[in-house]
């Protein structure tokens, strides 16, 4: 009876640990719409996606967001909902609620139905984390003329609670004989602060290289604020106005070295998911200038994106430039149609 008492206690205090053990080492509960659940670690959720990784399977899981009924987890997240707000805290389903959640963080907690949420990302020290990018490329060649031609779309984000960095590099390089090299290369970087309202302010650094424009480099700094009109878990819809300053750099056959000027400019930005594998990701930019009578400038992009297994891609891109008064001996405008194979990583 004596050794019964005391082996009794630490029993127990094993018992105690290992269950406190397994709790710890719990993850996320992910319950479909059908019932189904899904043990593992969200990552996060973008353009209606929801991405999970497991201990059973070398790859994440990817679900549509609106087919997502529960969840439980204890993890913190960056959420933004669809009116704008932008919450960074904890997430779970309300008890014998489908499809409701309670939201705690920034000293409030609200309920909000699943598909109000638009954005959802672990919150995690580590870079990495907070890291996407996408590589794509392209190669052609010809024995006629050797006529070879390389071709680069590329993009890079990183997300933080109230702000957004992102960055795109997209070249050409053409080579063919008794014909001169013929290149193209165009690149961003913007940065964006969220406000509340789904407003935000955004200042963006563009360059612009192309033969056909004579543009040895065209450098774009503009400022402005923008809204989002629409942004749920299937298209974002958002605007912006501002002010632009615009140097050009020509290349000799131009007989003109350098050119600055102020501009205004509108921007409208459309994107689109959740439709199968595939996604659309449009902008338009307008630049009526502010210093050169008359002179108009437009940039326009887009992207249509086909997910493959193991996060491969197609890609078809478009560029377009166009500029009502070019440098003298210069087109109008230029533009640039891309099929490229990549991998994405987030």
């Amino acid at each position: 009876m004596k050794r019964h008492l005391i082996q009794s206690p630490f029993l127990y205090f094993l018992l105690f640990m290992l269950c406190n053990f397994q709790l710890m080492g719990q993850n996320d509960t992910i319950v479909l719409k059908n019932k189904d659940k899904l043990v593992g670690e969200i990552k996060q959720m973008e353009k209606g996606v929801l991405t999970v990784e497991t201990d059973y399977s070398e790859d994440d899981f990817t679900i549509t967001w609106v087919e997502v009924g529960e969840i439980l987890s204890s993890q913190s997240y960056l959420i933004t909902l669809s009116d704008g707000r932008r919450i960074s805290g904890t997430i779970h389903t309300i008890d014998d609620h489908f499809g409701k959640v309670l939201i705690k963080g920034d000293g409030e907690e609200f309920e909000a139905d699943i598909s109000d949420i638009v954005f959802l990302k672990a919150v995690k020290s580590s870079f990495k984390s907070r890291l996407t990018a996408s590589l794509s490329v392209g190669f052609n060649y010809t024995k006629s003329n050797n006529l070879s031609q390389f071709t680069v779309r590329s993009t890079i984000s990183y997300t933080t609670f109230r702000w957004l960095l992102t960055g795109s590099y997209n070249s050409v390089r053409s080579n063919q004989d008794n014909v001169s090299e013929t290149h193209r290369t165009d690149a961003n970087v913007t940065y964006k602060y969220f406000m509340n309202k789904n407003r935000y302010y955004e200042l963006t650094s563009a360059w612009l290289s192309n033969d056909e424009q004579l543009l040895k480099l065209r450098t774009t700094i503009r400022s402005g604020l923008g809204q989002y009109f629409i942004r749920n878990n299937k298209l974002y819809l958002g605007a912006g106005v501002g002010l632009a300053w615009n140097n050009e750099q020509f290349i000799p056959e131009a007989n003109q070295s350098v050119q600055n000027s102020m501009e205004a400019y509108g921007a409208v930005v459309f994107n689109m998911f959740d439709v199968k594998d595939f996604s659309l990701n449009t902008s338009l930019a307008v630049y009526p200038s502010l210093t050169e009578g008359s002179r108009i400038r437009c940039d326009y992009t887009l992207d249509l994106k086909y997910d493959l297994p193991l996060d491969f891609f197609i890609k078809l891109g478009l560029t377009y430039n166009y500029d009502s008064k070019p440098v003298a001996g210069a087109s109008t405008s230029d533009y640039i149609f891309q099929t490229t194979f990549g991998w994405e990583f987030n």
